[in-house]
């Protein structure tokens, strides 16, 4: 007799929704139906994207400079 079970592949294991009645041991053949596709991202930041219409210049690299929390304690020199 053949059964239907519905169930979710994830990580290469099987989660059936309910027990097959009347089955100890069988072969089974398994069908995907609809798998679902992740975008993997292999990067958080890509180059240029936080660009805008100007150039950075030497004096934007200056302002941002960290330079030591003068009220941290600590000589940052």
């Amino acid at each position: 007799m053949l059964q239907s079970i519905e169930g979710v592949y994830k990580n290469g294991n099987i989660q059936l929704s309910e027990l097959p009645s009347d089955v100890s041991e069988s072969r089974v053949i398994v069908t995907f139906l609809e798998p679902k596709k992740y975008q993997i991202q292999k990067q958080i930041m890509r180059f240029g994207m936080f660009c805008g219409h100007e150039q950075s210049t030497e004096k934007d690299f200056q302002i941002t400079e960290f330079n030591g929390d003068t009220e941290d304690g600590l000589d940052w020199s």
